[in-house]
């Protein structure tokens, strides 16, 4: 081993996001894994590497989890949970980027990641607020009214629901003055901390470990397998190793196709004045950046954007005062939603790709570690589809759609 492989350190969040005070998140874990030899070592304790872990001890498969924090306190803990099949990218978009089939494919597959996340909490009896919801795309700078209607026509014949709803409608039903909407389902929200931590105590119950701190700092593939050293000397092999570091990435995945930039998110206070259309839908628009806004079923309105460029700019805690207040500000503009002060307001880092899509797939030059990075405002939803991928992979299966989520 080199001791120069190990991923990229970097504060994921700043202040404290509203998940953090709520109950049932907090997951056991050891100091020393119990045995040196696994089949699959997974980095990380975030929502990726639990729904892979749920998926992976589903058959059997002896995992360990490691991170070099806490579990559940990365990235997942400052998600807004808006757990949607629509990509960052519009699919006339990404038509003309990625091409009309393979567009479409990743258009379909996130309906079915949303899907499939729902029958699973169901299913496991997860208690993380899992709600279906639907979801309306408001008109905005990115995307004005023909757009819209054409990008809803362009869903619908791929086979993917999708509604226009025109300006005279929009202002009726919702209090919205916008030019236009698309509303669509197969959408759904839950609490992110609740569901990561439900997966991952699973994972346990049938024999996974988790063990925290451990940091990697150097791996090498040997002939059946793959070495893991930790920075405190202790070494770990395994059959397989995924690597579910979310934002602090190998440097062997750099790429010019995918960035990290920073963005902002509020909650309100319990019991805040709101539609009642609300409760059951998602919110946000075609602009950049753009407002995104939901409910919980406590009635808090969760809300967030002001995304910018630049991996640091969300440590500025100047920038999470005007940001929060901004974000507040549009809420009460577009919906008429006002909700005061933010009773928790947060920064996080956040990944942004050219096409939207995340990547899911072998560490280049590698043939038994797997890389999973979630990139675009579709990160839970691209988390349900790297678990399934990256278990067929470990299997030695193929998937149709794994060319969507190749490293680039």
């Amino acid at each position: 081993m080199t001791g120069t492989r190990r991923t990229l350190k970097r504060r994921l969040r700043t202040a404290q996001p509203f998940w953090a005070e709520t109950p049932h998140i907090a997951v056991a874990h050891r100091a020393v894994p119990s045995q040196r030899r696994w089949d699959v070592v997974i980095i990380g304790t975030g929502i990726s590497a639990a729904l892979l872990a749920e998926r992976l001890t589903r058959r059997k498969r002896r995992v360990l989890l490691v991170d070099r924090r806490q579990p559940v306190r990365g990235s997942s803990l400052a998600s807004t949970a808006m757990i949607q099949h629509e990509i960052d990218v519009p699919l006339s978009r990404l038509m003309r980027q990625i091409g009309p089939d393979k567009a479409a494919r990743a258009w379909r597959r996130s309906v079915k990641a949303v899907e499939e996340l729902l029958r699973l909490s169901r299913h496991l009896g997860l208690d993380c607020q899992m709600q279906r919801k639907r979801a309306l795309y408001l008109a905005g700078d990115e995307m004005g009214f023909r757009a819209l209607r054409a990008e809803a026509a362009l869903r619908r014949e791929t086979g993917i629901a999708a509604e226009f709803i025109p300006r005279q409608r929009l202002l009726a039903e919702y209090g919205i003055d916008r030019t236009g909407a698309i509303l669509s389902t197969d959408s759904a929200s839950a609490n992110p901390a609740q569901l990561t931590a439900g997966l991952l105590r699973l994972a346990q119950e049938r024999g996974a470990e988790i063990v925290s701190p451990f940091e990697v700092t150097d791996f090498a593939e040997l002939v059946d397998g793959v070495a893991l050293a930790s920075a405190g000397g202790r070494v770990v092999v395994a059959g397989h190793a995924v690597f579910c570091t979310g934002y602090e990435f190998l440097p062997q995945l750099a790429s010019a196709h995918h960035r990290i930039i920073s963005t902002w998110a509020i909650a309100s206070a319990e019991g805040v004045r709101r539609p009642d259309w609300l409760a059951e839908l998602l919110v946000w628009e075609a602009a950049d950046p753009y407002l995104y806004f939901r409910a919980t079923p406590t009635g808090r309105i969760i809300a967030g954007g002001e995304d910018e460029a630049g991996a640091h700019a969300h440590e500025d805690a100047g920038k999470l005062r005007r940001n929060a207040a901004g974000i507040a500000r549009k809420l009460a503009e577009t919906a008429g939603i006002r909700i005061g002060r933010p009773a928790y307001a947060w920064a996080a880092a956040f990944g942004d790709s050219d096409d939207g899509l995340p990547i899911i797939d072998l560490v280049p030059g590698c043939r038994r570690c797997h890389a999973v990075m979630g990139f675009g405002g579709n990160g839970i939803t691209y988390s349900a589809i790297a678990a399934e991928l990256t278990a067929r992979r470990i299997d030695g299966r193929s998937d149709p759609d794994a060319d969507l989520y190749r490293f680039r």
